[in-house]
């Protein structure tokens, strides 16, 4: 049995993990009692709460997520003659580059998770916000470069690929999604990402985002 509201299964999770998957609302005592069953369990806290009571209930750190956001009218965007989209994109280059581009992520570091069920589970992350229409194909001179999946004017997804990475490009293709983003409404964009990702980062600092809502990512497995 699982209280209200208090901790809630993730079927995404359970399909690419092979067992059952939760997230706590909080670290409190209530949501702890709840852990139990076999399973994966997940809890984002403050990164100054005090951290005992998920210590002593076996969770182990994870990594730091926070939320990059600009009100779209103070994007600093750069755009490029070679940067474009496409929408909707071909998915087979799309999931060629998303099998090798998340290897830092909360679950690829978890030693607890296998590292292909870790590849699987972005994949068909990938797949189902592809079936939903809510991916660009970042293209970059004409070829396939990566791709960002939003929802609500949230940037979800997004990875570049390798022979893309470091060449100074990426904040053009993103330029390009966030303004049509931008056209298409959205008042203000957002993501989410791991602090231990200088790149992704950078990138949203030049693109003029802020930073707000730092979260500690804790799991715990029982098998």
């Amino acid at each position: 049995m699982t209280g209200p509201g208090l901790i809630e299964r993730t079927p995404w999770d359970c399909a690419a993990l092979g067992c059952d998957a939760f997230e706590l609302a909080d670290a409190g005592a209530e949501a702890m009692a709840q852990v139990g069953a076999p399973g994966h369990y997940t809890v984002r806290v403050d990164p100054l709460a005090s951290k005992e009571s998920l210590h002593r209930n076996g969770f182990y750190y994870c990594d730091t997520l926070i939320e990059p956001y600009c009100p779209a009218g103070q994007l600093k965007l750069t755009p490029h003659a070679a940067a474009a989209f496409d929408l909707p994109p071909p998915l087979e280059p799309l999931l060629a580059i998303c099998r090798e581009a998340f290897q830092h992520d909360r679950f690829h570091r978890d030693f607890n998770v296998d590292r292909r069920l870790a590849d699987l589970r972005y994949a068909n992350w990938l797949k189902t916000l592809h079936a939903a229409g809510k991916v660009y194909g970042l293209v970059w001179e004409g070829g396939a470069a990566g791709f960002i999946a939003h929802e609500a004017g949230k940037l979800v997804l997004h990875a570049l690929g390798a022979k893309h990475r470091g060449r100074g490009i990426a904040k053009h293709l993103w330029s390009a999604v966030c303004a049509d983003l931008a056209r298409g409404g959205a008042r203000e964009l957002s993501s989410s990402i791991s602090v231990a990702n200088v790149p992704a980062l950078n990138l949203y600092a030049t693109l003029g985002f802020r930073f707000r809502k730092p979260l500690d990512v804790y799991h715990r497995v029982i098998p």
